[in-house]
């Protein structure tokens, strides 16, 4: 916790760090560390509001104190005796720790004094764009960025099929189903050591939640074209929109942190696609885009953004966020991004926009700012790019959110170019998701 508060990588990468360099902790004991921290993180507010009601410091050790009384219903004498000292065990209570927890016992973790935005965990920075976006149903949407994240599959169709990978997993004594949503999606039931399962190890799935592959699929890449995922990172959507085009055609996958496509290509490896190509760039208006201006028929832009959607599973993102200082900047260089991977689109092809936000000033008025800057594209809507997805919370742009869909939240548009380029051809037609 310590570790999770002071650096500024994400908890998931401190999580792995701290395990690797402490190998004699048996599976269990992880797994019950690792959901205590979590669980930690997800009341991370609350915890601090009673904190501060008493008069402490805001520490670990005093979070991991008030939990023990607040939620868990541990006992003072019962909390001290756990922390005895001993080799793993943590340092013996002081009688100003001791007085904190007979003044805490009896409380439970919510309180009618709290103000909402504590009560559902949502930072000062997002609150007002948050309610804004939801209305009456933001103490909904809030609540249910508080559960876990469920365990997401996506089948890489280059090796094997839902079916085969359902009855695997079944094998495994595991509860898996197809996802609702997502065509090649699988949902686990249950938290297994990921490193027991064989078919994670050889490519034949990728960890995704069912949203993110989603947005991959009105990519809508076809064999033998030319696609750009501009904004990588570790190539998640990459696999999925290279293993579409079954290992046919060029993917250039792009970013400017050369650790993340480094990841990636291992990734591209161990799934056996073999048509993608990474790139690095030095920024959003790196020379290469003009150099590959109007040359591909799909470019993805998964822009980088609040992250709000993704709180179920970072429950850290929401107070480490930069945006506290506003979302301008982020919403500055999304415009940024966008206008510069647009010149890569040819005449009839594709741009998708996306993002893992739940905020309007990043998905729709972004979109809306973009096209009215842009008259060489339209938008095509979601019941023309992708007609089975009846269920989106925007008539014309894929939105889901955790509540509704029981995915993470994610918003994305399809856009079309239909003007000439410079001395280019007319567009060609349009196509939907078949």
């Amino acid at each position: 916790m310590h570790e999770v508060d002071s650096v500024a990588r994400p908890a998931d990468a401190v999580v792995s760090a701290w395990f690797r360099s402490r190998r004699y902790i048996h599976d269990s004991d992880r797994g019950r560390i690792l959901e205590l921290l979590y669980a930690l993180l997800r009341h991370h507010a609350r915890l601090g509001w009673w904190l501060g009601r008493h008069g402490r410091e805001d520490r670990p050790r005093n979070r991991l104190l008030a939990w023990l009384t607040l939620k868990e219903g541990e006992t003072p004498g019962q909390i001290k005796r756990l922390f005895d000292g001993a080799k793993f065990a943590p340092a013996m209570l002081t009688d100003h720790e001791h007085a904190l927890l007979v003044k805490l016992r009896g409380c439970t973790i919510d309180h009618p004094g709290m103000p909402e935005e504590v009560r559902l965990e949502c930072p000062s920075w997002a609150a007002d764009p948050l309610r804004r976006r939801f209305k009456e149903a933001f103490g909904q949407e809030m609540a249910a960025l508080l559960t876990p994240a469920p365990l997401d599959l996506r089948v890489n169709l280059i090796k094997s099929t839902r079916e085969a990978m359902l009855g695997a997993l079944k094998d495994l004594g595991l509860q898996a189903q197809a996802s609702a949503l997502a065509p090649y999606g699988i949902r686990v039931h249950e938290r297994p050591s990921l490193a027991s399962l064989p078919m994670l190890k050889n490519g034949e799935v990728e960890i995704q939640d069912e949203g993110s592959q989603l947005v991959a699929m009105l990519v809508d890449a076809r064999p033998g074209e030319r696609v750009v995922d501009f904004c990588a990172g570790a190539g998640g959507k990459t696999l999925a929109i290279a293993a579409q085009m079954n290992n046919k055609g060029h993917v250039v996958a792009c970013d400017v942190m050369e650790g993340r496509l480094k990841r990636g290509a291992e990734r591209f490896r161990q799934a056996g696609l073999h048509n993608i190509e990474t790139r690095l760039l030095a920024g959003e208006t790196d020379r290469w885009i003009k150099r590959h201006k109007g040359g591909f028929d799909r470019v993805l832009v998964d822009a980088p953004c609040s992250g709000t959607g993704t709180w179920r599973r970072n429950p850290d993102a929401r107070w480490r966020a930069e945006e506290e200082q506003g979302l301008d900047k982020l919403v500055s260089l999304q415009a940024r991004i966008l206008a510069s991977a647009a010149r890569l689109v040819k005449p009839g092809g594709r741009l998708v926009y996306a993002t893992c936000s739940l905020m309007s000033e990043e998905n729709e008025d972004q979109v809306a700012a973009f096209l009215a800057a842009q008259p060489a594209f339209r938008a095509v809507p979601l019941r023309e790019a992708a007609p089975h997805l009846t269920n989106s919370a925007h008539a014309d742009y894929l939105s889901l959110t955790p509540a509704r869909h029981d995915t993470d939240g994610f918003f994305a548009a399809v856009m079309q170019r239909e003007g000439l380029l410079p001395g280019g051809a007319a567009h060609s037609h349009s196509r939907s998701i078949s």
